[in-house]
């Protein structure tokens, strides 16, 4: 099964000038609980089923697969909209590494997220300087949680 290992952080609006090209991202949660995650998602044109495992530190496991947009787009119809999130997702390059950058709209405006996803957690990470807080062990700044969650605590940590 697959390790997905990953920091999470809040970032400063300092990245701003380096989202150029983004993927807006709509996902909602069809099951939730302390040990397993069923994620559907949709990524411009695709759509992804996901599962993720329960986290342990940086790491949890994951399996993502594609299905058919119609699919994705009906499993989003189960979700209210309003325990959906949507972001734009840019790919940062910083210091020879990719962060996924996400820049959240709706209910959700003003919060920006990056990440960045490692081989190993004692990876060494140069972090850039638009990042703030890491926020990996957070439970707070789940995807899940965000989007069933109360969204000013989100904001105004």
């Amino acid at each position: 099964m697959a390790l997905e290992i990953e920091r999470k952080f809040l970032a400063t609006p300092a990245v701003l000038p380096l989202c150029r090209s983004g993927t807006l991202l709509v996902q909602g949660y069809l099951y939730t609980d302390a040990h397993n995650t069923l994620r559907v998602r949709r990524a411009g044109d695709r759509a992804f089923l996901t599962w993720k495992g329960a986290k342990s530190g940086a790491t949890r496991e994951e399996v993502e697969c594609e299905v058919p947009l119609q699919m994705g787009e009906e499993l989003l119809a189960d979700v209210s909209p309003n325990e959906r999130i949507e972001k734009m997702r840019y790919r940062v390059e910083h210091a020879g590494a990719v962060w996924d950058v996400d820049v959240f709209k709706g209910a959700l405006d003003g919060l920006i997220l990056a990440e960045i996803e490692m081989a190993h957690e004692d990876e060494l990470v140069v972090l850039p300087f638009w990042l703030g807080s890491e926020v990996t062990s957070d439970q707070r700044y789940r995807n899940s949680r965000l989007a069933a969650g109360d969204i000013s605590i989100m904001l105004a940590a």
